[in-house]
């Protein structure tokens, strides 16, 4: 029997910090097109009073979505310590692919695992190259495919990426503008013999995709001011509509994974959710926690829990989720951090609406 374990994780935030100043001078309309009266002053204020966003990363203009997922793909194979020949499946979550600079039009041709395995040199012609496109959850998504191909034993060593730049794709008119930001991340994920000494690694996983009315939740289109022309592809969202599915959906998702496995929401050490919405991810927490009745639900009990970088990098899509991960790993976000044996549930919702969640616990000793 094979379980996959987690031997080597990476991250790259980009060095532009984008705070609340920049948005000052932005004209923001509604839905129906029109000017929004209110000040911008007091947009932002709303804004972060309900987010919690004070700043976000955005990339250089000389950089792409590709070039970022091969640098945090490289420092994770140097935390892996694996020869990068030995990776036998690049899987590569995004959801744009290399924007253009100029155009602001998406390039998924050739794909971007293609370019990160391109951009890592990797000569191993049985190195097969994917694209995850599946919203937000897509690096999670991206892991649980790869522990299937491990379980299979098509694969030894899968390397998953997720990374997005989300600056590039914004409509500056729409004040959601200002929960999206850029960034990646990556782990390295290798097939170990299964026993009871190591009963670690990916333990279980579920996937749930809802897309009726729910598929428009989230998705692209012109921009709010009829008068901007520079793209068509802008994301737009329905922050209400998702706010709504995520309360309804994800705490039950949650619990239904940890039923599978006889699992106690106590006995789980750290739960990294996708940094979508402060929020909302401290109401899906809420609605979890209440679940199993507990009733002490202040903030600061929520967040010993629950880590956040929201406030700092905002929203980077399928980057959140591994950029939580390798930050705790590597000692960078005290006091959080994940010991030998712990378990964990990272969680993600995303366009679709897709929800996914995992459960993985830590070697007791360093491999």
């Amino acid at each position: 029997m094979i379980r996959s374990i987690i031997t080597g994780t990476g991250h790259y935030l980009p060095n532009n910090v984008i705070k609340r100043d920049h948005f000052m001078k932005h004209k923001f309309y509604d839905k129906k097109g029109l000017k929004i009266k209110k000040s911008n002053e007091e947009i932002i204020n709303k804004f972060q009073k309900i987010t919690e966003i004070e700043e976000r990363r955005y990339i250089n203009k000389g950089l792409l979505n590709s070039d970022i997922a091969a640098i945090a793909a490289k420092i994770a194979l140097k935390s892996s310590k694996l020869y990068k020949e030995k990776i036998d499946y690049i899987i590569s979550a995004h959801n744009y692919g290399d924007v253009h600079p100029i155009s602001c039009q998406s390039d998924l041709v050739p794909s971007i695992a293609a370019r990160v395995k391109n951009k890592l040199k990797i000569k191993n012609k049985k190195c097969r190259p994917y694209d995850m496109i599946f919203g937000c959850t897509g690096w999670i998504e991206g892991m649980i495919l790869a522990d299937q191909l491990l379980r299979s034993k098509y694969a030894k060593n899968i390397l998953i990426t997720s990374s997005e730049t989300l600056s590039k794709v914004i409509d500056p008119h729409d004040r959601n503008a200002m929960i999206f930001s850029d960034g990646a991340g990556a782990a390295v994920l290798s097939a170990i013999e299964y026993s009871e000494e190591k009963n670690y690694g990916i333990i279980h996983y579920d996937t749930q995709c809802n897309n009726d009315e729910e598929l428009y939740y989230l998705m692209n289109g012109p921009s709010l001011n009829p008068n901007y022309k520079k793209s068509l592809v802008n994301i737009r969202m329905n922050g209400r509509r998702i706010y709504e599915y995520a309360l309804t959906e994800v705490p039950n998702m949650i619990k239904n994974i940890l039923d599978h496995t006889n699992l106690h929401i106590k006995e789980i050490k750290k739960i990294l959710i996708h940094q979508a919405n402060a929020k909302m991810d401290y109401a899906i927490l809420k609605r979890l926690l209440k679940l199993y009745n507990y009733t002490s639900l202040n903030k600061d009990f929520l967040s010993k829990i629950m880590p956040m970088t929201i406030q700092k990098f905002g929203n980077s899509s399928v980057a959140t989720v591994p950029t939580l991960l390798d930050l705790i790993l590597k000692g960078k976000m005290p006091p959080h951090k994940i010991e030998p044996g712990d378990r964990i549930l990272m969680v993600s919702l995303g366009a679709g609406m897709n929800i996914n969640g995992m459960i993985y616990r830590f070697p007791k000793q360093k491999q």
